[in-house]
């Protein structure tokens, strides 16, 4: 008579035969790859670029799939409601992973616990940005001008909760001072205003702020990464908040693609496996570097770890500023 121990761990071992066949047979259909933004914006791209180097790598069908709404909750959303089959993955960010949670008084998943990691993709940071034309030459201009007359600086914020807007947030704890936050409905309309001389300086996403940069039409004065932007010409030499006397100042957009939770770990390693040899591709590199993003990686692990840092940290801060949607 097979005793108890006996059978849990033949059991066990069925289960892992099980989960091995499946991964050698899987993909068998094409995999969907949620966008839980619109078309054309800096994570599509990213995904596209991401579907395409799966297809031509691993020889996968990878169908992208944009699903908007509620600052990245609908698409994600889909994902984690989806079988954990390892036919649909989506492609989050620090927006509906880590900001998200705190910003919104209800989310429709949570993201430590609906999810299975697979891995980082991209990151890029915000650029702070003044007119060509303004006095400010470096962060420490701006800090000696706020403090001379608090709330005199208006910064331009691509909207509430983004990451140009905390990192603005951060800043100001940071240094002990107060601007001026004008919200705009997205990126270019802040730009539009910098240019226009409506608002003082701005923190920027790279898309909106390397074409200008390239045009000699605003200045950089700093990046919000903790390392400098060295793949990219116009970033390169832009010294960090950080080296700019605020050590440890890391705020940054990134990209990462997750499953649903309880899919199988043998395919997050395969698919994990494929973006790792991506991400060293000449080509990929330089189409990332091409809009401001860096190629980052790693293990599921590390993923699940980070989502955690960065959900802690934003949440702290939105709590901490008080900020809400509006």
């Amino acid at each position: 008579m097979m005793t108890k121990t006996r059978f849990l761990a033949a059991a066990a071992a069925l289960a892992m035969l099980a989960g091995s066949a499946f991964a050698q047979a899987w993909p068998a259909r094409p995999i969907r790859l949620v966008v839980p933004f619109p078309p054309g914006g800096g994570t599509d791209t990213v995904a596209r670029l991401v579907a395409e180097k799966l297809t031509s790598q691993a020889g996968w069908v990878v169908v992208v799939e944009n699903r908007p709404g509620a600052g990245g909750n609908v698409g994600l959303d889909v994902v984690a409601k989806a079988p954990a089959d390892g036919y649909t993955i989506g492609l989050g960010q620090t927006a509906n992973l880590a900001i998200n949670p705190a910003l919104y008084p209800k989310m429709p998943f949570d993201p430590l616990k609906d999810f299975a990691p697979i891995t980082t993709v991209a990151s890029q940071p915000v650029v702070l940005v003044v007119n060509v034309a303004s006095s400010f030459r470096t962060l420490a201009d701006v800090v000696t001008a706020s403090k001379s007359k608090p709330e005199s600086l208006r910064i331009g914020l691509a909207g509430n909760g983004t990451v140009g807007h905390l990192a603005g947030e951060m800043l100001e704890r940071r240094a002990g001072i107060r601007m001026l936050n004008v919200p705009y409905k997205g990126a270019g309309p802040a730009m539009v205003d910098l240019l226009g001389n409506q608002v003082d300086l701005n923190f920027a996403n790279t898309a909106a702020a390397i074409p200008q940069l390239a045009g000699k039409k605003v200045r950089a004065l700093a990046v919000s990464s903790a390392q400098r932007v060295k793949n990219v010409p116009e970033l390169a030499n832009v010294p960090t908040v950080a080296e700019s006397g605020y050590p440890g100042f890391d705020a940054i957009t990134w990209t990462g693609l997750i499953a649903p939770a309880g899919t199988p770990q043998t395919v997050v390693g395969r698919i994990n496996a494929e973006v790792q040899k991506a991400l060293k591709n000449p080509d990929v590199q330089g189409k990332l570097a091409a809009e401001g993003s860096t190629p980052m990686g790693g293990t599921p692990g590390q993923f699940a770890e980070y989502i955690r840092t960065e959900h802690q940290k934003w949440g702290a801060l939105i709590r901490e500023a008080n900020i809400k949607l509006e």
